[in-house]
């Protein structure tokens, strides 16, 4: 039998369905704080608890370009700006009882971007909103999605300390200073200003200087603050690594 023949007799319904779908984990920094988006379902299952945007991937589309979909959806963001948005794979989740409806394997990506606008709930959700990651405990969450947040919060905390991620939620020029609140926002530590400007500055292709600077000193005067841009490294070597990380390798 050829490959034309299998095809002809091949019969899907032999075996069980199986569903997939796409969860987007978005993060964004709103207010000094790392904010992560939330949609309140309007539907069974799970009606009422708060979930990641996601849904069924259409049988036309691959998986990135379904997750973009789901994000779009959402945030009302299109075009370039949707373009600008990194985004990434985390991992698949496939539970045989994450979903009631039916064994659905779903493929989580990870989005990171500045400034993303409100969000606008799509024609399944009740309502969607940029929530404090610290205030997660409050919420009803469904499906397994608790777990694909714990996952995506400690993958972008760990790729902080070996590439560059931090500068995809800055504008594209931006400072040293403004650069460090990202890592202390997203690690949720505070950190030592002069030594991370000596070890950003450290590390070859991480930044690179826009040979411009800010229009005004800082909020207590002083000098004006050097800008810089997103060099060309695609890993940090050697890596910025957490305070806590810091401790187990000296």
């Amino acid at each position: 039998m050829n490959e034309q023949e299998f095809l002809a007799a091949y019969d899907p319904r032999a075996y069980p369905s199986v569903a997939v779908t796409v969860d987007v984990v978005a993060l964004t920094i709103r207010d000094g704080a790392l904010h992560l988006l939330l949609i309140r379902r309007g539907e069974a299952p799970f009606a009422g608890h708060w979930a990641l945007p996601g849904g069924f991937v259409r049988p036309d589309e691959d998986l990135t370009a379904g997750a973009r979909r789901e994000l779009a959806e959402e945030t009302g963001l299109g075009g370039e700006a949707l373009r600008r948005v990194h985004l990434e794979q985390l991992g698949s989740y496939g539970g045989p009882d994450r979903d009631p409806r039916m064994r659905v394997v779903s493929i989580a990506h990870l989005a990171f971007a500045p400034d993303l606008p409100d969000p606008a709930a799509g024609s399944d959700a009740d309502e969607a909103i940029w929530l404090p990651v610290t205030a997660l405990t409050s919420r009803q969450l469904a499906f397994d999605h608790g777990r694909i947040i714990d996952d995506a919060l400690e993958r972008a905390r760990s790729k902080l300390e070996y590439t560059p991620l931090a500068t995809r939620f800055l504008a594209a020029e931006f400072t040293i200073s403004e650069l460090r609140a990202v890592y202390e926002t997203v690690w949720g530590h505070p950190l030592h200003a002069g030594n991370f400007h000596r070890k950003v500055l450290s590390v070859p292709g991480f930044v690179e200087s826009t040979g411009a600077s800010t229009e005004r000193g800082g909020a207590r005067g002083g000098p004006r603050a050097r800008l810089y841009r997103a060099g060309d490294a695609r890993l940090l070597h050697p890596a910025l690594l957490r305070p806590a990380h810091e401790e187990t390798v000296r």
